[in-house]
């Protein structure tokens, strides 16, 4: 058998290898003032500890290639927060790995944890894959192997008071006998909704451009599963009037109305919107998103306002969808989330209210590269009263979402970072996540530079870089090379190409055997052929977008 090492490069650099001995993992626990918090529980599988005086812990002897510490303490909301032994050993160190401040919220008698996630689909190619990929959805296992699809993120959403995610898909048992007129359209099993709840989601919405991929008998059978379960929903009806109706989340002492609409009726025939005898998806019309905002705050709730719409796979949300949100706060409601896109976008705070323009994918099965980048966004909310937000970074994984480690973290924060201080909002940092605050402080570093790590024997990987860091200038030796560019491949670190239960399916290996190993403290994939030659590559490219500039 021949044997074929692979290193590939990322950007401009080489991140180090993940499976190595963590003699030691340090960190420290903080308050939102700052303080630390003593006493706290941190625990990495088996192991277990607590923090000292200083919010400081400290746990050995673990041999892990993904570390996921569950921490919690009374009187606060546990967090969980997941790295890789690559991004923790930068310092080269790498039986020393710490970890960054992580800021634990209090809680407190009126305030709600939320959880967000994007874009849910559990059809198409999860029991069709392309490429000779393996199937994720067998017909014998249909719950169970959802439940592994989404089983990454149910340590996440079970944390907070109130979970939701977009619902792009109808349920049925199996395909409808209708078919809209239109190129894509989906349907998942009704075992979809059971994983969902099993992994902490309380609600869904159906205000998009697929509750009505099937008309109405997709329809119907969508409301009457959702009915059956026990996930909250709305977004969707068999009349406008149904549609437009919202479902109150009592939390906290406080009543949210939750309001789910697409932004355009479409131009089929006939039209995914509900209408006075017909049914749909709720059209998200300026007049109609002021009146149902409005209704809810006349009856005391706290609207929370889902909007599909806005171009796909764009940097920046549409004039049309950026007016309908902030008119939607204008009129009172007390936070807006947006998808379509199918990638992430930035944040903005209007008047004090969080609007998020898009949430990107939670569980999708789109391959090509710009779309597995996305997060999962907690939202504390004091009654009507924006209080904090923390992004968790995510990676579709062979389209199973799991916690987004080194350079997908990187990705997602640096995009999400960028994008936002385009609205004068700038990310704050919570150990491996980002943060949005009510008011920041956060400090800026205008410059970095790299000469001190470019020589002729290394590269600089802009992933040991912190995501905040604004890179406006490169200060090079004399007679020193260099290159900057973006990789086009996605995992060509290969740092979780096995992680997390969930294989790549970005890449086309011809081999009959392949291998993860250590080669000098770098990743390699290791194939085994009897052939003279095989062939190896991606899939696809990524999306590439547009340079945002460095400013």
């Amino acid at each position: 058998m021949k044997k074929i090492l692979l290193m590939i490069f990322m950007s401009i650099g080489l991140l180090t290898t993940l499976h190595i001995k963590a003699k030691e993992l340090t960190g420290k626990l903080i308050n939102e003032q700052g303080q630390g918090i003593a006493n706290a529980h941190v625990s990495l599988g088996s192991l277990t500890t607590q923090t000292n005086n200083n919010g400081e812990f400290k746990l050995e002897g673990k041999d892990e290639q993904i570390f996921s510490l569950a921490i919690s303490k009374d009187n606060f909301y546990s967090v969980v927060q997941t790295f890789s032994a690559a991004e923790l050993g930068k310092t080269r160190d790498l039986n020393a790995l710490s970890i960054g401040p992580i800021t634990l919220v209090a809680k407190s008698q009126h305030r709600t944890m939320f959880a967000f996630g994007g874009d849910v689909m559990l059809g198409r190619r999860f029991s069709k894959p392309y490429f000779g990929n393996d199937v994720l959805i067998s017909p014998k296992s249909i719950e169970q192997d959802i439940e592994t699809i989404v089983s990454q993120m149910k340590p996440y959403l079970e944390l907070a008071d109130y979970s939701v995610v977009n619902l792009e898909s109808q349920i049925a048992a199996s395909q409808p006998a209708q078919r809209a007129p239109k190129s894509v359209t989906f349907y998942s099993p009704p075992e979809t909704l059971a994983a969902l709840s099993w992994a902490g989601v309380d609600y869904v919405t159906l205000g998009n451009n697929h509750t009505f991929d099937y008309i109405d008998s997709g329809l119907q059978s969508t409301l009457e599963f959702l009915d059956q379960s026990r996930l909250g929903y709305s977004g969707a009806g068999v009349n406008e009037s149904a549609a437009l109706t919202p479902h109150i989340a009592e939390l906290a002492n406080s009543k949210y109305a939750m309001l789910g609409y697409v932004g355009w009726e479409g131009s089929a025939t006939p039209t995914q919107t509900a209408a006075k005898n017909k049914g749909g998806a709720a059209h998200g019309s300026m007049s109609n998103i002021l009146k149902s905002v409005a209704d809810g705050v006349a009856r005391g709730y706290h609207p929370i306002v889902q909007y599909h719409g806005s171009m796909e796979y764009s940097d920046e949300p549409t004039g049309v969808t950026e007016q309908r949100l902030k008119s939607a706060i204008d009129a009172g409601a007390v936070m807006a989330i947006a998808h379509h896109p199918h990638v992430a976008q930035g944040f903005e705070l209007y008047k004090n209210k969080l609007i998020a323009y898009s949430m990107g994918n939670f569980i999708f099965d789109q391959f090509f590269y710009s779309t597995p980048h996305s997060f999962v966004l907690y939202v504390w909310m004091d009654g009507a009263k924006f209080h904090r937000a923390e992004v968790v970074p995510i990676y579709l994984q062979g389209y199973q979402p799991t916690p987004a480690t080194a350079a997908n973290r990187y990705t997602t924060l640096k995009r999400l970072n960028t994008l936002s201080k385009q609205r004068n909002l700038r990310l704050a940092s919570s150990g491996g996540h980002g943060v949005i605050l009510a008011v920041s402080n956060e400090p800026v570093n205008k410059r970095i530079e790299i000469s001190k790590t470019l020589d002729n024997k290394k590269l600089a990987s802009m992933f040991d870089l912190p995501w905040q860091t604004e890179l406006n200038n490169i200060s090079v030796p004399k007679n020193v090379p260099y290159r900057l560019g973006v990789s086009l491949t996605n995992g060509g670190d290969f740092e979780t190409f096995n992680s997390f239960d969930s294989h790549e399916r970005g890449w086309l290996i011809e081999a009959q055997n392949y291998q993860l190993k250590n080669d000098n403290n770098n990743q390699v994939l290791e194939l085994e052929t009897a052939k003279e030659s095989t062939w190896f590559g991606m899939q696809n490219f990524r999306r590439v977008f547009k340079p945002l500039g460095f400013k």
